[in-house]
């Protein structure tokens, strides 16, 4: 029952994780307005959760068989789609929070353009290869059935100290070193944030007005301020859904193995599943560019997503420029 259960979970989780990240990466690299350097993190985002998913049929064939059918070699590609994808999605994502700093705290000469994006995202992939290769080819560590051997991870089980400090090397370096990160960001943006509303309201107060801000000045800090929100809601899942896996981990390299039966062992990997499933939908949830776009394309949907102001603005100012430009030829 558990296997023909979990075979048919992962079955939704395939469907809807690929319907939602294909639509995201389809979206966000054809649309102009939408191919900005914030938005190319949260494509490789997307590509990430993709990549995740598209392992999922080597699981559903060795459920509904009821264990290790599909062998060692599919074995091993699980485990290395998952590393590269577990670990590139925990770097993407403090890459997301280093970019909502940057925009928020640093608005005119801190903003990550598209050339430092594409370095960054070179980084990303060169962090994450090196841990999904070395256990791959037994370098260090090793890929090893896990649960009730329907699926595969990094062996966290063998209690010798080579595998206990590939174990604790590989949690700090996939897990802790992307969460300090991503805490130390998002508070930097709540601190700046908050002292510099209170400075407005202060020399308001002095200058006897209600606000210092215009109102375009207003719409546009709000809408930083929402993509903030939406970065730390990613981020959050992100910790929601990794840190089951990695205390996972740590208790069976150096804690009661007993404790992580096959159906305890599965509840991680459900987790970054079901997260990898969510991701996209939180984009089309809290970005109108996205929606709009969505709308245009999909229009059987029904989203009904009316263009934002700026939106308008851009192509208004487009089509005069070309007007002026078809004049002066």
């Amino acid at each position: 029952m558990m296997h023909y259960s979990l075979g048919l979970l992962y079955c939704f989780f395939f469907v809807a994780a690929l319907v939602g990240n294909g639509l995201v990466i389809w979206i966000f690299s054809t649309s102009k307005t939408l191919q900005t350097p914030s938005n190319m993190f949260v494509v490789n985002l997307a590509i990430l959760d993709f990549l995740m998913m598209t392992k999922t049929p080597i699981f559903i064939y060795n459920s509904f068989n009821k264990g290790f059918a599909a062998g060692q070699l599919a074995c091993q590609i699980f485990a290395f789609v998952g590393s590269c994808s577990g670990i590139g999605a925990a770097i993407t994502n403090a890459c997301i929070a280093y970019d909502r700093y940057t925009t928020i705290a640093r608005p005119f000469d801190g903003r990550v353009t598209k050339g430092r994006a594409m370095v960054m995202l070179a980084f990303v992939w060169a962090y994450t290869l090196p841990w999904a290769i070395m256990p791959m080819m037994e370098v260090w560590g090793r890929f090893v059935p896990e649960g009730f051997l329907t699926s595969c991870s990094f062996d966290y089980l063998t209690a010798t100290p080579e595998n206990q400090f590939f174990v604790v090397t590989i949690f700090i370096f996939s897990y802790i070193i992307p969460m300090g990160l991503i805490i130390y960001f998002y508070s930097q943006i709540v601190n700046h944030v908050v002292n510099h509303e209170k400075a407005l309201r202060e020399q308001a107060k002095k200058m006897n007005v209600d606000s210092l801000r215009s109102n375009q000045q207003q719409n546009q800090q709000s809408a930083e301020i929402r993509i903030a929100k939406v970065a730390i809601t990613l981020c959050f899942l992100f910790v929601a859904s990794w840190t089951p896996y990695a205390v996972m981990a740590l208790i069976g390299a150096f804690g009661n193995q007993a404790l992580l039966t096959p159906g305890v062992s599965m509840i991680p990997a459900l987790t970054c599943k079901f997260v990898a499933c969510l991701d996209p939908y939180v984009y089309a949830i809290s970005h109108p560019r996205y929606r709009v776009e969505l709308q245009k394309r999909l229009p059987w949907l029904n989203i009904d997503e009316a263009p934002t102001q700026s939106e308008t603005s851009s192509t208004v100012t487009t089509n005069t420029n070309t007007n002026t430009t078809g004049t002066q030829d």
